[in-house]
């Protein structure tokens, strides 16, 4: 359902014409029951088209259906306008969307910028750039908000076209531009990608490494540029996108389908896991929420701890009922030099819990309770 569309100004700024394209817009998608998150989505096309079905309003749909607001975005295009210009549109449809929030149920800090191709490369500039208001509209209410989104998700995107060697020029290069500041970022490529190879997405990674920003890459083996949400590739389920599943569980675990004013924030645990009346050798403690928007919990449990665990509150979970699960993987800690195996099957261990703050969990647990796997 198309909700509304905005136009980003009544006169863009260094606009040359007054044809049809020289006016970006976003077209409003609002899902049906949000969870406060919202997304700017870039058509990609080389700045020259916009593929605007496939890489536009299909995902709008699918965001929908999970209960994230999608913004499709109209930004001008080359060779009329430079990128420059096209970044531009992009600081102000982030700033647009933040200076209406409220009135749609949207958290102002969980605005995200997804970008195809070209549209890739936008939503880096624009995440990257310098939140330098066009002094023309500095009396705008709407140039008062930050136009930097708090996460970019680069799908196939070009991010330096000196080093890709082809419109250095317009692909102006963003891994160079990444800092500690930067936002975290969900890269996805295609390994037999025939127009942006995926070293184009290695590259962002990279310099995300080496600034510390929180960061998860994705190459598929199989695909050519331009797959959109890539459905087709799960036997059991032609409509999922194989990638799309893995961005909704990276944004549940950055907090940015949490909805603080329903669930709170996260706290911290401990507590002590025994199997059979010993400190677990070495095994994974998993807090899994019943309500896929809110992040999961993990912590690795070895015989070095006695038993003990502690997750920090930055990385606990949620308040509310969960699923408690500890895999067991190794009846041993630290591993042997003799190569031996030291169970027939790892084994699962389950139970239900509602977690609350400043709770001490002890769970005491035996072989037999265990499912092999």
């Amino acid at each position: 359902m198309i909700d509304n569309v905005w136009i980003l100004w009544g006169d863009a700024p260094a606009s040359i014409d007054s044809a049809f394209e020289d006016s970006p817009q976003l077209t409003v998608h609002l899902a049906a029951n949000p969870n406060g998150c919202g997304v700017i989505v870039c058509p990609g096309g080389g700045y020259r088209t916009l593929a605007s079905d496939h890489e536009g309003l299909q995902v709008a749909q699918w965001l929908n259906a999970v209960g994230i607001h999608a913004f499709v975005l109209r930004y001008r295009l080359g060779p009329k306008y430079h990128s420059t210009a096209s970044k531009r549109d992009g600081q102000r449809a982030v700033r647009m969307v933040r200076h209406y929030a409220a009135d749609i149920g949207l958290n102002t800090n969980c605005v995200g910028l997804l970008g195809f191709s070209a549209g890739g490369h936008l939503a880096l500039a624009t995440a990257l750039a310098d939140d330098d208001p066009a002094s023309e509209f500095s009396a705008d209410a709407i140039e008062l908000e930050d136009c930097r989104p708090n996460f970019v998700v680069p799908i196939y995107a070009v991010t330096n076209g000196v080093k890709r060697g082809r419109k250095a020029d317009e692909y102006l290069p963003m891994d160079t531009r990444i800092d500690a500041k930067s936002p975290p970022m969900f890269i996805v490529h295609n390994h037999q990608d025939s127009v942006v190879p995926a070293n184009q997405s290695t590259l962002l990674y990279d310099a995300l490494l080496a600034a510390n920003v929180p960061a998860e890459l994705h190459i598929f083996n199989f695909g050519d540029h331009g797959l959109g949400l890539d459905r087709g590739t799960d036997r059991n389920d032609v409509t999922t996108s194989s990638w799309g599943e893995l961005l909704l569980q990276w944004l549940a675990r950055h907090d940015f389908l949490l909805d603080k004013t329903v669930y709170g924030e996260r706290i911290a645990v401990e507590g002590e896991v025994l199997l059979d009346g010993k400190p677990v050798a070495l095994g994974w403690l998993s807090w899994v929420p019943y309500d896929a928007n809110l992040p999961i919990a993990r912590v690795r449990i070895t015989g070095a701890d006695e038993g003990k665990f502690r997750v920090s509150q930055k990385d606990g979970p949620v308040p509310g009922p969960h699923r408690l699960i500890l895999h067991l993987v190794s009846a041993i800690y630290p591993p042997e030099s003799s190569g031996r195996y030291t169970m027939d099957r790892a084994m699962v261990f389950e139970r239900r819990l509602t977690v609350v703050a400043d709770q001490m969990l002890s769970w005491r647990l035996k072989t037999s309770e265990g499912i092999a796997l």
